[in-house]
């Protein structure tokens, strides 16, 4: 491997070295002064700071596209979005540098220890601008797909290495590692037995009905390398990465995710072919669809009925991107959908389903993924698998059902106000 994974902080000797090389001591104080005082000044300076943001921004968006024009797309070149006042984010919004690095990773032969885009994405996760990190993150859903999918496809046996989407995902699980300090992600969960915070008179809660905590993530240990066995728990961790910056990821990231996600709930399992509307027919597909409606949980309102109106939702939802219908099935493979991975992509679904920014292509992307990973839990027997995303699909259903009515409104309000043009006087003629 060409880059190598090295997380670590410099040491104290070579800061302090580079700090002498930058500031060399003199023989007197005063002469010191002055430089140390413009220094600290410069450090403080929000232009000062602002023009070293877009300096190092413009350095890795020229390195990127002399080495996408070299190897890939030589007419096409990214180097005009660097001479934005802010290159990142231009890159981020730029169909042509979404298509060129998209061609790139999707290469046959990417994702190799010696694969440039990987080490150039590896360099830039690495620095400490965080609108280049969002570059690195926005394409995480693509990294994460292919690899994913590449490692649990039938013949990866025969695949080259993919240590170089491996060296980018333990960039991103380092950096959370260091950031959560050795401490886990925790929620507390209050007893529902005792008044709300909002009743009066406020009441000494007991010491044994205090609210208890539910640990969301463990302790992350430091990885060197991407084991099988800590496969799932290295790219859930780069998800929640993602996750926390969701709201600045543009609308083809969150599109390119849900995409791997309905793939990676499987096309081969029978409940996801009943929920598409498969069953119901004569015969023993009429048995199969009798069988998955018993097959479903029966407690609260969890029904059969309710089956059948997730597959007529089914039916509808397809994504319809640059004029043409694209069929979610085409991308990436069925892969294990362990807890700590699925989590992570429940979080991300839930916020393209109803994040009120999100545009429309994105929302019916999420609800079609939100309800193969239902069919997925609901074959694999996975209750609070199943519970998350049925939550999901009720809440997807209770959005469009107030956004429909919404509409109707509106029209009905536009309708009332829209003034009716005058009927002329009708004339009568009577014969004498």
């Amino acid at each position: 491997m060409d880059f190598s994974i090295n997380h670590s902080t410099p040491s104290p000797s070579s800061s302090s070295t580079s700090s002498s090389t930058l500031h060399p001591p003199t023989a007197t104080t005063d002469a010191t002064t002055p430089a140390t005082t413009v220094a600290t000044a410069g450090d403080h300076d929000p232009m000062h700071s602002w023009w070293e943001s877009v300096s190092k921004q413009r350095s890795r968006i020229l390195s990127l596209s002399c080495l996408l024009s070299s190897s890939i797309h030589p007419d096409n070149s990214l180097s005009p979005l660097a001479d934005s006042d802010r290159p990142a984010l231009s890159l981020l919004s730029s169909p042509d540098a979404y298509s060129l690095l998209s061609s790139a990773l999707s290469a046959p032969r990417s994702g190799s220890g010696g694969d440039p885009l990987c080490q150039w994405l590896y360099e830039t996760y690495l620095s400490s601008d965080p609108h280049l990190r969002l570059i690195v993150l926005s394409f995480l859903p693509l990294l994460s797909g292919i690899y994913l999918s590449r490692i649990h496809s039938s013949d990866s046996s025969s695949l080259p290495s993919l240590s170089g989407f491996e060296a980018v995902l333990l960039a991103i699980y380092a950096s959370e590692a260091k950031a959560r300090a050795g401490k886990p992600l925790v929620v507390q969960v209050p007893d529902l037995s005792q008044p709300s915070l909002y009743h009066t008179p406020r009441v000494a809660v007991p010491e044994r009905s205090r609210p208890s905590v539910g640990v969301l993530s463990p302790p992350l240990e430091p990885q060197i390398a991407v084991k099988s066995t800590k496969r799932a728990c290295i790219v859930g961790v780069a998800l929640h990465c993602y996750f926390k910056q969701i709201s600045q990821m543009p609308a083809w990231s969150k599109l390119e995710f849900c995409r791997f996600a309905a793939a990676w709930a499987g096309q081969d399992c029978p409940c996801s072919k009943e929920l598409d509307g498969g069953g119901g027919g004569d015969g023993d597909e009429g048995n199969e669809g009798k069988s998955f409606e018993n097959f479903a949980i029966t407690n609260g309102n969890w029904h059969g009925h309710e089956i059948e109106d997730v597959s007529e939702e089914m039916g509808r939802l397809q994504i319809e991107r640059e004029g043409e219908v694209e069929n979610l099935e085409n991308t990436g493979v069925r892969i294990p959908l362990p807890w700590e991975l699925l989590q992570p992509i429940l979080r991300i679904l839930g916020h393209c389903l109803l994040g009120p920014l999100n545009t429309q292509d994105v929302k019916d992307a999420a609800s079609m993924a939100v309800r193969r990973l239902y069919a997925r839990a609901s074959h694999d027997l996975v209750p609070q698998a199943i519970l998350a995303t049925r939550s999901l699909i009720n809440l997807d259903k209770s959005a469009r059902a107030a956004a429909k009515a919404a509409a109707a409104a509106a029209n009905a309000s536009s309708n009332a106000n829209t003034p009716s043009k005058a009927k002329k006087p009708e004339i009568l003629l009577v014969s004498k």
